[in-house]
């Protein structure tokens, strides 16, 4: 399942594309305007703080660094929108071409708390979710998009907010059912659940105990830790050949503590990442590139959808059950 980036660019996404040149170019206009009056107003005031009024040294570099932000960010503010509006537009056309739907808004549902109670992201203050990509791929439901976390750190002056997760939500259906529910991360890593209790052979999440599994395979035991409620379950559902797939999703997204959750016939998966799907810019001559990647992008995650297709598996985890 790929999108052809070349005949969109070559249709309607180009021609639609080639509309935007007057947007563009207002919208960098608007945002250069907008900093030579910021620099025209603060000047006068910087000079005034710095060498008319008896300020302390603190009181200095707060109104410089403070009012230089602001005026940074309202003249990038017409550029930010101008970029929304296009990645927007590259966005939604890649969407059609697949058969599937893109929204830039979303808001969190039923995947996120599971990911949060297993512990697949950490706590957090805040959230702000986007780039919503759902709909069907090769027979499977699924939903991804970008999360952006933040807690709230420090106090009084040095009160801050501070990243501790950005990266992708992906929610997707299996094949078939399954009953058990286990987690899947980095081998070595079993402290990195965010904090939440358990020891080196089991783990638990608000109040649901889950067990290592052991792993046949040599090469997936140095890769990858298990935990679930059903250790034969998890081992027909998590077998090698689909820890590739996950290890190519998670090259194919530049991702790095790929978490899953195998929980009600879906797989949720968090994995830590640059910002993604980022097809809007100013510059008209990247379009193509950065809708290439994207596409790439969205290209991996279908291989992951037919990867994952189980139905030819539900014999082997009745064959397991009976031995």
């Amino acid at each position: 399942m790929r999108a052809d980036i070349d005949s969109l660019m070559q249709g309607e996404l180009g021609q639609w594309l080639a509309a935007q040149s007057e947007m563009r170019a207002k919208a960098w206009n608007k945002a250069t305007w907008r900093w030579t009056w910021g620099a025209a107003i603060m000047l006068p005031v910087l000079a005034l703080v710095w060498f008319g009024l008896d300020a302390s040294g603190g009181l200095r570099a707060i109104a410089t660094l403070g009012g230089t932000s602001i005026f940074a960010l309202w003249g990038y503010q017409p550029i930010e929108e101008a970029k929304k509006a296009i990645k927007i537009g590259i966005n939604s056309a890649i969407a059609r071409s697949l058969g599937i739907e893109y929204a830039h808004d979303i808001e969190p549902g039923s995947e996120f708390a599971a990911a949060k109670r297993y512990g697949l992201v950490p706590k957090h203050t805040r959230a702000t979710c986007e780039d919503h990509w759902h709909g069907t791929l090769e027979g499977h439901p699924f939903s991804l998009y970008e999360a952006h976390l933040e807690e709230r750190r420090g106090s009084g002056r040095n009160r801050r907010w501070v990243t501790v997760f950005r990266g992708v939500i992906i929610t997707m259906g299996f094949g078939r059912p399954f009953h058990s529910t286990t987690l899947l991360q980095r081998a070595g890593r079993h402290r990195g659940w965010f904090g939440l209790g358990g020891t080196g052979d089991e783990a638990t999440f608000d109040g649901h105990r889950l067990g290592r599994v052991d792993q046949v395979h040599p090469d997936f035991a140095n890769v990858f830790d298990l935990f679930s409620d059903d250790q034969v379950e998890a081992r027909v559902l998590v077998h090698p050949s689909y820890i590739e797939h996950l290890l190519e999703l998670e090259q194919a997204f530049s991702a790095k503590e790929l978490r899953a959750l195998f929980s009600r016939g879906e797989v949720i998966l968090a994995a830590a990442s640059d910002n993604l799907f980022e097809s809007g810019s100013l510059n008209e001559a990247e379009d193509h590139a950065r809708a290439k990647a994207t596409a790439q992008q969205i290209a991996a995650l279908a291989d992951l959808a037919l990867a994952i297709n189980q139905c030819e598996r539900g014999q082997v985890l009745r064959d397991a059950r009976q031995r």
